[in-house]
């Protein structure tokens, strides 16, 4: 059974209205949010202290997987691989729904016809899977066995909050066990990925992350959107994104139960005048000019970090949030070709520099014939040589120069 009704337009459950059962699950979850209370109390120096000697430390890794995205096969319109081959991916996420068990044929083959990318299958979670143990193993095994060449999933999403199933961190923290459980048995060349936290909110990733359950994150996987501050560079209790994700890496260094690589398995912006497709009211909405601009800045900061694998844009073909607006005909939105711009410009170099503290955030990279200077500024550039579309430039927050060596 589902918690809510499923909003076939945003792609998410509605939320819960029934207020007489909402509090009543608060209520059970009470004792369970103490636990988390406590933990996080009692390991804040610690991740202070680790967070301390990590913000300061510049990290210039490969990003050579960094530009991946997730696609549906409930909006797909044919169109997906041509898309898919104009943005220069290789890495696809794809949702699986648990309730959707009777129709996993039908999944098999839209996951089979993407065999050329690397897929990361997103098992979304149902009630009756968490409250049924017996049915969630036999579940897996199913999925498992039916989808062969898959070797990546990310087990259930959007944990803290109640509308998508779990009520507490501990039921997802059984969930991810009992997949641990099942893979051990018979499927030990599959990675799991978890614990799939949604937003800035890093005491259910921190309860996620120091448990006395079996269980370890292959890969460790955030839902982080930062889409109510505006920019990126905008701060939420101090923390922009670039020190968001320094933050969730000085975690990770602290726990045994995975390793330093993490996932950014969602995140978007809400576009401006698309209700009901999209996912939040329309005060949080942006025009489509900002969202590209966001989103390049996303990747940017990302790639500066030099502490993320992978940023699976949520998703490609979606009208209230996503790259590709399909209600009519398809239409790429902007940021489709700004998204398309930078991955080619960007694979196969390397980050050499950057500096966020200025009012011009820079970013410098280099191949073995260019050097490319990304440059942003909130309030417009005068001065540069492309846009974020690689057209000639005129005025913008971001801009490209080019130079051979």
């Amino acid at each position: 059974m589902s918690i809510t009704p499923w909003d076939n337009y945003s792609d998410q459950p509605h939320l819960i209205k029934d207020k007489k059962f909402k509090a009543e699950i608060n209520k059970k979850s009470l004792p369970y949010l103490l636990k988390t209370l406590l933990i996080n109390l009692a390991l804040s120096p610690l991740i202070l202290l680790s967070f301390l000697t990590t913000i300061f430390r510049k990290k210039y890794n490969s990003f050579d997987e960094i530009f991946s995205m997730g696609i549906s096969l409930e909006n797909d319109t044919g169109k997906t691989k041509e898309l898919l081959k104009e943005l220069n991916v290789k890495n696809i996420l794809i949702r699986f729904p648990l309730n959707k068990m009777d129709d996993i044929n039908r999944y098999k083959e839209f996951i089979e016809d993407f065999s050329e990318y690397n897929i990361l299958i997103n098992l979304i979670q149902d009630r009756t899977f968490i409250e049924d143990k017996k049915l969630f193993k036999e579940s897996l095994t199913k999925v498992f066995s039916t989808f062969t060449t898959i070797k990546e999933y990310q087990i259930g999403t959007t944990i803290n909050r109640k509308k998508w199933g779990f009520f507490t961190t501990d039921e997802y923290l059984e969930f991810f066990q009992t997949a641990c459980a099942v893979r051990d048995k018979k499927f030990k060349n599959i990675s799991l990925i978890g614990s799939s936290v949604i937003d800035f909110e890093y005491h259910f990733s921190v309860r996620s992350l120091f448990n006395l359950y079996k269980l370890f994150y292959d890969k460790f996987s955030i839902l982080l959107y930062v889409d109510r501050r505006g920019s990126p560079f905008n701060t939420q209790g101090g923390f922009d994104l670039y020190k968001k994700i320094k933050l969730l890496i000085s975690i990770l260094k602290l726990s045994p139960k995975t390793d330093n690589q993490i996932y950014i398995t969602e995140t978007n912006w809400p576009i401006t005048n698309t209700a009901p497709y999209a996912p939040t009211s329309e005060k949080e909405c942006v025009s489509l000019s900002d969202y590209a601009d966001f989103m390049v800045a996303y990747y940017l900061i990302s790639i500066a970090s030099g502490d993320i694998k992978r940023v699976y844009w949520h998703q490609l073909i979606a009208t209230g949030y996503g790259l590709v607006d399909s209600r009519n005909e398809i239409l790429k939105y902007p940021a489709f070709e700004a998204f398309s711009f930078m991955s080619k410009t960007l694979t196969n170099t390397k980050i050499i520099h950057f500096d966020i503290k200025s009012n011009i955030k820079e970013f410098i990279f280099e191949n073995s014939s260019h050097n490319i200077v990304v440059q942003y500024c909130e309030d417009g550039l005068e001065k540069g040589v492309l846009d974020i579309f690689g057209n000639s430039f005129t005025k913008g927050r971001i801009s490209y120069s080019i130079k051979e060596k």
